[in-house]
């Protein structure tokens, strides 16, 4: 089991998530970025902005996206 934080996965904040595997804890984090887009949260609504500017970008986001799949191996 790994354990990442809403930031180090791109979000805004210190709550962990737990997985065995990168894609659950992708889906974990997703799952708690909409709890926070409903909540309006400012601080994850920044960092969401930040994601979809990357997005736009479709090499950049693989990038990212690999790089932070790497991370979780790494742990």
């Amino acid at each position: 089991m790994k354990t990442m934080t809403c930031k180090q996965l791109g979000g805004a904040c210190d709550e962990a998530f737990s997985a065995n595997t990168f894609d659950e804890i992708v889906n974990m984090s997703k799952n708690h970025g909409m709890k926070m887009f409903k909540q309006k949260d400012k601080r994850h609504l920044d960092a969401m902005e930040k994601i979809s500017l990357l997005m736009q970008d479709q090499n950049k986001m693989e990038e990212w996206f690999n790089q932070k799949k790497e991370e979780f191996n790494a742990l």
